[in-house]
């Protein structure tokens, strides 16, 4: 995972590393989970939060949409006593499987895991050759798809706006010029692609296809659009007091999370074009300072916890505020079909 849009951690992109999950201690905290209650790990993965979420007695639900994660899980469930449910499912589907004001906490981990990333066939780092795929549901359109079939134009927003890449331009048309000779199929392909156009400078602290292997990752899986879905859909479902707990790795993501907490503490105008007319009540009160970073002997342990900001609101009893792509920064980007 990239520390951040304009700039990026190479050990977890490309290299092994340990699935280790990130600010563990501060996210129970921010949860403050207790016997009888109900929480959602919206991003079960290799269940590192869930399974300290159960030490403190409470009942998890697990959503996760790669298949992989849930077929691993399945031994957590049975060792569980019936604390544990596992729904495979995007996060932002939330609703279809709980009530609405039912949950005591949800706590999401934004991004792609490092398990993905060590497997060369699922296409996610270019440190491992393997399909350009990038599906965490091994469904839709894959990486390759887009590079194969989106203009140029499109490419270079996707690039530029999910990616930040300052080279997007000339990367698009290049690929755009080399897949008119042969269709990009591997990760390799695509990353020797970019760093023949784009070469590293000595001075660069990441690979040159960083910024673009992110961006179509983010792309192909709708991270952003998913993110501000779970949002919506967790404050819907929190019961009041209910604690929602979100840790977030790069500037596009955070930007979103803070923008919705903000606008749901009164702090933010709502509409970024209209005035707002009347005063609401707002439906969170923050946990703690915002964000919460990783100390240094975390990230000494593990580097992905660089990039990490962990944001928490309580649920108050207003009811749920309004929803819609003017309240949050979700980029508009070409939809590419299946």
């Amino acid at each position: 995972m990239m520390a951040d849009m304009g700039g990026g951690d190479s050990d977890a992109q490309g290299g092994p590393v340990r699935h280790i999950p990130v600010l563990l201690r501060e996210v129970v905290e921010a949860l403050e989970p207790a016997s009888s209650e109900m929480i959602v790990d919206g991003t079960f993965g290799a269940g590192g939060y869930t399974s300290a979420i159960l030490e403190t007695g409470a009942s998890v639900i697990g959503f996760d949409r790669d298949p992989e994660a849930i077929a691993a899980g399945e031994a957590m469930v049975a060792a569980s006593e019936g604390r544990l449910r596992l729904v495979h499912a995007r996060f932002s589907q939330l609703l279809d499987h709980v009530e609405e004001a039912s949950l005591d906490g949800v706590v999401l981990d934004i991004g792609v895991s490092s398990m993905q990333i060590d497997e060369a066939e699922r296409g996610f780092s270019f440190m491992r050759d393997g399909p350009l795929d990038m599906r965490m549901a091994k469904s839709g359109i894959s990486a390759a798809d887009v590079v194969n079939r989106a203009k140029a134009s499109d490419l270079t927003r996707i690039f530029g706006i999910l990616g930040e890449e300052r080279h997007s331009g000339r990367i698009a048309r290049a690929i755009e010029a080399e897949r008119a000779k042969q269709p990009f199929s591997t990760t390799r392909q695509l990353a020797g692609l970019i760093e023949k156009v784009s070469p590293r400078r000595p001075q660069d602290k990441i690979h040159p296809a960083t910024r673009v292997f992110q961006a179509l990752r983010t792309y192909v899986n709708d991270e952003l659009g998913e993110l501000a879905g779970a949002l919506f859909a967790a404050e819907r479902a929190l019961k009041p007091g209910g604690r929602l707990v979100v840790v977030s790795f790069h500037s596009l993501e955070d930007r979103i999370v803070k923008r919705f907490f903000q606008d749901r503490s009164g702090k933010a105008s709502g509409s970024r074009h209209l005035p707002q007319i009347h005063e609401r009540k707002a439906e969170f009160t923050p946990v703690g300072k915002q964000p919460v970073t990783a100390g240094e002997a975390e990230c000494e342990i593990n580097p992905r916890a660089r990039s990490a900001k962990l944001r928490a609101g309580r649920r108050t009893d207003a009811p749920a505020g309004p929803t819609g792509s003017d309240i949050l920064p979700v980029p508009n980007l070409v939809a590419l079909g299946g």
